[in-house]
């Protein structure tokens, strides 16, 4: 019997509210403390709506086993319990059956989890689609790329041991039957000023403390590293080691998931070559020397370092080292040269540490693109997966966190305009009437900060691109004048009066009111952060290097492609990604995830009510929540809520005959709820307050009370009536039982007395007959014994008389017939081995069986030859078959035939299949080769051999090149004559064509092979099968080749070599040609 599936609901069993929307009362204190009764039984997921809350627990939890995933798989949204994994369903659902592209959406501060929300996402969508090789390798291709991400990408903060610190946005690519067929990834502003230097208790990316732990000795000497830390001043020490990580088994796996997306080991090794650059770079160090002019210039202090790098990267030094010396301005014609001072050098090595690994890091992203992209062109549906930083607010906040602020302002915009329009489309769907929405909406704040004529972005650039002295306090002087009169705009310098008695603004800061919190930046570094400059002097040293993948990341570098235009900034650059970014998000239907941080210790159950409600403001989930409930905060279909709260009527109690929406009505009229709580849509049952559906479960929870106290008593009256009907009917059974067994006994003892009398009076009978059997055997036996004496006396008398007559005669031939007994009796012990080849045979015992033991020694023979073979399988009978046939043609006629009497035919002595040089070869012939040897072919003209390659077919005969594989000639079997050669010791033979045949128009051919007599059995059984004609084959030491239109005449001749035992060929005349044999 198949289980019965239990269907739940997100009301039953339910911990706090699993739905904020029906929390009330709605506040800050409610919310949090929702959040934190839910976080303590583990329940980490919560919904606004549509919207999934994840909180993380920092500690792994049993929610995500392949069970759970099938528990989600084709559920109602709101069917089960809150989880990522239900959103993540009803997003591939949408795609696969609606055709609709899908984003979701993670956003959450350092620390939150959305990492691991996206890794969730990836895998439920990859267990729940289809299967098959092609399928399997392209979501183990979209998994595996996640790794090699993080040890780019990721590193360790104070807030998160795998912080991402970079924006990753993939689309994963769908067939109509919603299998993935490949992905697309974009990432957005690296944090590149990590590679150079990171605060105090975080770490460099993850990649260099992996690649120092886990590569091998022979790797790590041929990228001249150590693994001591702290040789290498690019990482920091008072974390190098992380708690729960190991490093060496993270570098195995990042390795082994480069080679799963598809990196050849050559890329593999490149990109960690240009790790240990990166690395090595951080040890060059600089000293001021002063020239004549009165100029500082630097110097590097140790060159070995530097010679190091260059032989990793392929880079002159020379080169190299002047790039860091000197740097080269170019205006139109002009080229101007300036030293850099020791500061000035300094830069340059951190500008060229930052761009190279960020270069890389776009390299791999591309790379694995390359990978992962969709193989064919059939229209695919998308689902998009958002993983970028969230809001972020340090003590000191600089250029990063402005732009990363700046992006979580445009993916709050696009929140509440897609939220509102979401919830107005459903209004508009199901025909309930719409109400404006009063909520804050934060375009004033992304305007101050993208305007392209007063934007700070657009003042940045402009400050950037001004001549003249330009610095980060001639930035915040502009912004002053720019945006001293916008209401989210402070300085201490503002015109503005509303600031000046505001103390908490340094001189050097400005503050913006976010939608989520003011947030102060200090203004150091912005200018240089957004010109992201490096001197063009280091790209062309880049450019030179012979290393391929360094060379590849600098195409600037080529002198031949100077741009003397001024790239773009990194604030320009950015603002156009997220610009594409939001176009693209508004072409699919979203779906979101808000995660958030419970605690800044990054431990398990500790929940910090003040920092989880810094994080509900700025996420703006109150305004989220007061959204989704401004028309009706709750709906449902008609027929759940009819499923679900039929038991409060007796009219639809227990099954409703109508449809879905009529016994709602009934339903809804019966509890006397008023009808300004609710609306009905065309689909739905639209609920006003979340009292009225609290009413309606309090209601439930009691009528189902009721049930189970009616169930129980109806079962119980079952549960007595069927004992005593059990009870019953096992009395019947039992006392049919014994009156069975009483008949039985009974029947058996009157049986055992029949039995016995029976048995005495058969043994009565038997002993009787007995009897008389015994007296009559007896007479017959008296009988036959007088009647033997009888007859024996009158043979005897016979016999006397006939003994006396022929006497002799029978006395000879019973001895012939014993002394034959014994001969053959003697044979079967002498009986010699059943090998064929062993000539031994007993002696012969006696003269006159001289002819018979002849013969049972050849009988004999014939028998152990015929049991030998037996044993040989076809492939053994087909070779000695060719054996014989070679023994016919050519035993006693041809010197060379003893010596191939010992060597196997093997037919293919080149492995054409299997050697990638004749590949061409083998591709142009499609028939079984029977021969592939390579032979000598005597030139026509003087004699003089070429090496060709000899192929035998079921129906040709074909000469190809040796070299090249190329097919110069291709005779047709049936187009062979006879093949000559001589009775001597040579390998010469020539095969002769077929007058007036296309293959004779260039005569016969003359060959020299070490198997001749190999080649020449084949080629005689290969035509004899398929023409059904014997080839004529020739034995003389004279015999006539045509070449073209002439006949010569090939003789072969005894002659001391001059090259040892080769015979050699020579033309005489034009009628004669001389073959040289030893």
């Amino acid at each position: 019997m198949a289980k019965m599936e239990v269907k739940t609901s997100l009301l039953d069993n339910m911990i706090g509210v699993g739905d904020m929307v029906l929390l009330e009362p709605l506040n800050e204190e409610t919310f949090i403390n929702n959040l934190k009764k839910r976080f303590d039984h583990n329940e980490i997921y919560t919904y606004i709506g549509s919207v999934v809350i994840s909180v993380n627990p920092y500690r792994s939890l049993p929610i995500y086993s392949p069970e759970k995933v099938e528990d989600y798989r084709n559920r109602n949204f709101y069917e089960l319990s809150p989880h990522i994994f239900a959103l993540s369903d009803e997003a591939y659902r949408s795609l696969r059956d609606q055709d609709k592209d899908q984003c979701i959406l993670i956003t959450g501060e350092s620390g939150a989890g959305k990492t691991e929300a996206s890794k969730l996402v990836m895998s439920y969508v990859a267990a729940v689609c289809g299967k098959g090789a092609e399928v399997n390798q392209v979501k183990e291709q979209l998994l595996q790329s996640n790794p090699v991400l993080e040890a780019f990408g990721n590193a360790k903060t104070v807030r998160n041991d795998n912080s991402s610190r970079f924006g990753k946005y993939m689309d994963i690519e769908f067939d109509f039957k919603g299998d993935p067929l490949g992905g697309v990834i974009s990432n957005y502003l690296l944090e590149k000023s990590r590679v150079v230097k990171q605060p105090r208790g975080e770490r460099n990316f993850h990649v260099f403390y992996q690649l120092l732990s886990g590569a091998s000795e022979e790797l790590l000497n041929k990228l001249t590293l150590e693994r001591d830390f702290s040789r290498y001043n690019y990482l920091s020490l008072d974390s190098a080691k992380v708690n729960g990580v190991d490093d060496a088994a993270n570098f195995r796996t990042v390795r082994n998931a480069m080679q799963i997306v598809g990196f050849m080991d050559h890329e593999a090794e490149s990109v960690l070559e240009v790790v240990a650059a990166v690395l090595k770079l951080g040890n060059i160090e600089f000293k001021p020397e002063s020239r004549v002019n009165g100029l500082d210039e630097s110097k590097i202090k140790d060159k070995n370092e530097l010679k190091e790098i260059c032989e990793l990267t392929g880079i002159d030094q020379s080169v190299l080292e002047r790039a860091f010396s000197f740097r080269t301005v170019e205006a139109k014609q002009e080229k101007v040269s300036t030293t850099l001072n020791v500061a000035q050098a300094y830069y340059a090595r951190d500008a060229l540490a930052k761009n190279l690994y960020s270069r890389l890091f776009s390299w791999l992203v591309n790379r694995i693109n390359e990978s992962i992209k969709a193989q064919t062109k059939v229209r695919k549906k998308v689902m998009g997966v958002l993983d970028i930083y969230g809001f972020e607010i340090f003590e000191d906040n600089s250029f990063e966190q402005f732009i990363i602020n700046y992006c979580n302002e445009k993916l709050q915009q696009i929140f509440i305009e897609l939220t509102l329009k979401e919830e107005q489309e459903e209004y508009i769907r199901e025909g309930i009437e719409w109400t404006h929405i009063d909520y804050f909406n934060n375009a004033i704040i992304c305007d101050l900060i993208e305007n392209n004529t007063n934007g700070i972005l657009a003042m940045l650039d402009e400050e950037c691109l001004r001549p003249g002295t330009v610095t980060d306090e001639t930035f915040l002087e502009k912004l002053n004048q720019v945006c001293a009169t916008h209401q989210h705009f402070e300085s201490r310098m503002s015109k503005s009066s509303r600031f000046l008695n505001d103390t908490s603004l340094p001189h050097s800061c400005f503050r913006i009111q976010h939608y989520a919190g003011k947030v102060l930046y200090q203004v150091e570094g912005f200018v240089d952060k957004n010109n992201d400059l490096l001197y063009r002097d280091l790209s062309q040293a880049m450019w030179k290097a012979s290393h391929t993948l360094i060379k590849s990341l600098f195409p600037e570098g080529n002198p031949a492609k100077i741009n003397l235009k001024r790239p773009p900034t990194a604030g320009s650059q950015f603002k156009a990604s997220v610009a594409t970014l939001m176009k693209n998000l508004q072409t699919k239907n979203p779906n979101y995830i808000r995660c958030i941080k419970p605690n800044d210790k990054k431990a398990a159950h500790i929940f910090n009510e003040a920092l989880v409600c810094h994080q509900i403001r700025y996420l703006g989930l109150l305004e989220n929540v007061r959204v989704r409930r401004a028309g009706y905060a709750f709906r449902q279909a008609y027929e759940p809520c009819l499923e679900r709260y039929k038991m409060l009527c007796k009219q639809t109690w227990p099954h409703w005959k109508g449809p879905a929406r009529a016994g709602v009505e009934v339903l809804f009229n019966e509890l006397e709820i008023p009808m300004e709580e609710y609306s009905f849509g065309r689909s739905k049952i639209f609920i006003r307050n979340p009292r009225t559906l609290f009413k309606l479960e309090d209601l439930r929870k009691q009528r189902l009370e009721d049930l189970a106290t009616l169930i129980q008593k109806i079962y119980r009256g079952w549960k007595c009536r069927t004992h005593f009907l059990l009870m019953r009917k096992s009395q019947i059974v039992i006392a049919a039982w014994y009156r069975r067994y009483a008949q039985q006994k009974r029947y058996q003892q009157i049986k055992s007395s029949a039995l016995v009398i029976q048995s005495y009076i058969r043994g009565w009978k038997a002993r009787k007959i007995l009897r008389e059997l015994k007296h009559q055997k007896r007479c017959e036996e008296a009988a036959t014994t007088i009647a033997a004496y009888w007859h024996g006396t009158q043979v005897r008398r016979e016999y006397r008389k006939f003994f006396r007559a022929n006497a002799g005669k029978k006395i000879y031939e019973f001895t012939l017939q014993r002394i034959v007994q014994k001969y053959f009796l003697e044979m079967k012990n002498k009986m010699p081995s059943l090998s064929p080849i062993d000539k031994n045979w007993p002696s012969r015992p006696y003269l006159f069986l001289d002819s018979t033991h002849k013969e049972l020694k050849r009988i004999f023979h014939l028998w152990r030859c015929k049991k030998y073979r037996d044993q040989f399988t076809d492939q053994q009978k087909l070779i000695y078959e060719e054996k014989l046939e070679a023994s016919e043609l050519f035993k006693d006629k041809k010197a060379l035939y003893p010596s191939s009497v010992g060597q196997p035919f093997q037919g293919a002595y080149l492995e054409i299949n299997k050697n990638p040089k004749y590949k061409k070869l083998k591709d142009a012939i499609e028939e079984k080769i029977i021969i592939a040897e390579v032979v000598n072919k005597i030139n026509r003209a003087n004699g003089k051999s070429t090496s060709r390659i000899f192929l035998l077919t079921n129906n040709n005969l074909l000469l190809a090149d040796q070299k090249s594989g190329q097919i110069k000639s291709e005779v047709p079997l049936v187009d062979v004559t006879k093949v000559s050669m001589s009775s001597q010791n040579d390998g010469f033979f020539a095969i002769h064509l077929k007058e007036g045949s296309e293959a004779a128009s260039k005569g016969d051919f003359l060959f020299s092979s070490d198997h001749l007599i190999e080649m020449a059995t084949k080629l005689y059984r290969t035509t004899l099968s398929q023409t059904k004609q014997k080839l004529s084959i020739e034995i003389s030491d004279e015999f006539l080749v045509q070449f073209r239109q002439d006949k010569v005449c090939v003789k072969f001749i005894q002659g001391n070599q001059k090259n040892g035992s080769v015979p050699t060929c020579k033309r005489k005349n034009n009628r004669l040609l001389e073959v040289a044999v030893p």
